[in-house]
């Protein structure tokens, strides 16, 4: 069948598997850098901040982590704008292969021993490419899964999204477990780290060759905004700021319970890094099997209802987790505290993803979408590790993280009585 949808995605070259996989593979690999940058964090603190103390090469990791973040925005208003214009297509190939760069630049980059104080400045240039990249990659990959769908299984498309992060933190959990298992520790500082940056240069071009097969049809011009970014913020600010409002929950859980947590477990409660790095890999095969099944389920009832109630579960549940697992920490509390937590991430995170490109209008849609998703990271999903590493550090409480959670999911809330929620009905065109 060619024929043309009324989303704008010609449908006849990629099947509806093939589809997801080209709108996702960008974001696997994001996630999958993101994951073993997160998980080599203490390596990454020794060799590119040495003159620091352990906390501070340790903060000084996550924080550089953060940095790309800030960049999240910027690129979310260039590429959004430039997928709105010129397609979802071009922005997407665009996205992957600056993501395959900063992968290149972090795997390559000589370490403080061989170029001083300039080795943390090309990781931090490293990450600054990235957050610009993956700005603009949820924006774009985001919006076409939503548009290719229909009223009725927009929720499971666009639920892939969040799966593939799951994804890409399994393959970054693994890859990072084997290499701490299999080398040696003078090994793995000396080279092993670099491993799997690398691998994601060679993922890069599967991705773009995917990528380029799509077969989309650019909007009317008539329907282009010459300006979408001055268009969502003169005409649709309300939704902008809703949106960022809403995503805080997801996102903070999301960093803490799946980036953080593993450094959590290795540098405050002296679990061993190969179980710690086997919980981060719990973290993402339970995300990539249950975001899914939430998508079905947010089409079937109600987007809200699913983001609502796996919310109230985080709220009533984070504290008691940290609580066990801080009492008494070993790889089966560790592993329970983890899956558990991630289970109510995947369901809340699948509906809230899909719900956000649809609060705007095809013109603008890619673009919003990257403002609310870019700003609402950058501020409160990029920092998460650095805010509960210093909080456990300020306070001297271990339960700490879990309040910094508790107060941004509440706040978070907030939002959802005020948002429209489509489930069932046309996309605003």
């Amino acid at each position: 069948m060619n024929s043309v949808s009324m989303t704008g995605v010609r449908k006849g070259k990629l099947s509806r598997t093939q589809l997801i996989v080209a709108a996702t593979i960008g974001n696997a690999l994001e996630f999958f850098d993101f994951t073993v940058y997160s998980f080599f964090a203490l390596t990454i603190g020794k060799l590119f901040f040495p003159t620091m103390s352990s906390y501070g090469q340790l903060l000084a990791s996550v924080a550089t982590f953060g940095v790309g973040f800030v960049m999240r925005p910027l690129g979310g208003v260039v590429i959004g704008a430039y997928a709105d214009r010129a397609g979802r297509k071009p922005a997407m190939t665009l996205t992957i292969f600056m993501m395959a760069l900063g992968c290149m630049l972090i795997g390559l980059a000589p370490t403080y021993a061989q170029i001083g104080v300039a080795a943390p400045v090309v990781i931090v240039f490293a990450r600054l490419l990235q957050g610009f990249s993956a700005g603009g990659e949820v924006g774009a990959s985001t919006t076409l899964l939503i548009e290719a769908g229909t009223p009725a299984n927009r929720g499971l498309l666009g639920s892939w999204q969040f799966a593939s992060q799951g994804m890409g933190v399994s393959l970054g959990a693994l890859t990072a477990g084997l290499l701490t298992t299999f080398l040696a520790a003078d090994t793995l500082l000396a080279w092993g780290w670099r491993v799997p940056f690398l691998m994601g240069v060679a993922i890069a071009p599967l991705g773009m060759w995917i990528r380029r097969r799509l077969d989309e049809q650019l909007p009317q011009q008539a329907s282009v905004v010459r300006m979408p970014v001055l268009a969502v913020l003169r005409d649709h600010w309300r939704r902008a700021a809703l949106g960022i409002l809403l995503t805080i929950g997801s996102t903070v859980t999301a960093y803490v319970v799946t980036f953080y947590m593993p450094t959590y477990a290795i540098h405050e409660l002296k679990v061993p890094a190969p179980t710690a790095l086997l919980a981060g890999l719990v973290s993402g095969v339970v995300t990539f099997l249950v975001a899914p099944v939430s998508g079905l389920l947010c089409d079937r009832f109600s987007r809200r209802a699913l983001i609502f109630w796996p919310r109230v579960g985080v709220l009533l549940l984070i504290y008691p987790a940290f609580l066990w697992l801080a009492s008494g920490p070993d790889a089966a509390r560790l592993l329970i505290t983890v899956g558990g937590l991630s289970v109510l991430l995947g369901l809340q995170a699948a509906p809230s993803i899909t719900m956000l490109p649809e609060m705007f209008p095809r013109a603008v849609r890619a673009t919003g979408m990257a403002i609310v998703y870019g700003i609402g990271v950058a501020i409160f999903g990029g920092f998460a590790q650095t805010v509960a590493t210093w909080l456990v550090k300020s306070t001297g409480n271990l339960l700490a993280p879990a309040w910094y959670v508790m107060g941004c999911v509440a706040i978070s809330c907030l939002a959802l009585p005020f948002i429209r929620d489509l489930t069932g009905k046309p996309l605003e065109d």
